[in-house]
């Protein structure tokens, strides 16, 4: 029987280094940069604006001639923190009809909560830049290929409503990676 050797997730995982700027080392030729992206509620727009969303995408994939990874990640949320919000504000109306709304919604709430349906929704897109390190000013030449990439990405995404941000700090960083790494464990704590 052959005997297997236990790994650490460090050795595991393909990461080098993570630099001051948000870009991660992960081997000798490839680098890669995480962006954030905030989106929009597709299904509260009216059928004009979700036609020019859908244009402005279609201008995105089209204009992203390099490869990139789009990741999203759910998480469970316990809403009793908003049903205690709720229930603190229906003291302070007067009005049943208001009053009445409002218990119901809690009890709407109450149930998805219990049911552990709850959920949010992070969107993530993955840079890549593949070079050769036969360049001199290798760190710069990588920096400003995921920086143009990047500009790119947030341009096309705005018309489309969405926010896009640099994930720049090294333990939001690794926290996110950890966080893709122990789903099972996030899910089973929220």
């Amino acid at each position: 029987m052959k005997k297997v050797k236990n790994i650490s997730a460090q050795e595991w995982l393909p990461i080098n280094y993570i630099y001051s700027n948000g870009i991660i080392k992960i081997n000798k030729n490839k680098y890669i940069k995480i962006l954030k992206i905030i989106p929009i509620n597709y299904n509260l727009k009216s059928d004009l604006e979700k036609n020019s969303i859908l244009n402005s995408y279609k201008i995105f994939l089209k204009t992203c001639d390099f490869n990139i990874q789009i990741l999203i990640q759910s998480n469970k949320e316990n809403l009793e923190k908003h049903i205690f919000n709720i229930e603190k504000n229906i003291f302070q109306k007067e009005n049943n009809y208001l009053n009445k709304i409002s218990k119901n919604y809690i009890n709407y709430i109450k149930k998805i909560n219990s049911l552990n349906k709850a959920s949010t929704k992070d969107f993530y897109i993955i840079i890549c830049n593949n070079i050769n390190n036969n360049y001199e000013n290798l760190n710069e030449i990588i920096e400003n290929d995921l920086k143009e990439k990047y500009f790119k990405i947030k341009e096309c995404l705005n018309r489309c409503g969405n926010d896009v941000y640099e994930i720049i700090d090294s333990n939001e960083i690794i926290n996110l990676f950890y966080s893709f790494l122990n789903t099972r464990k996030n899910l089973n704590n929220n």
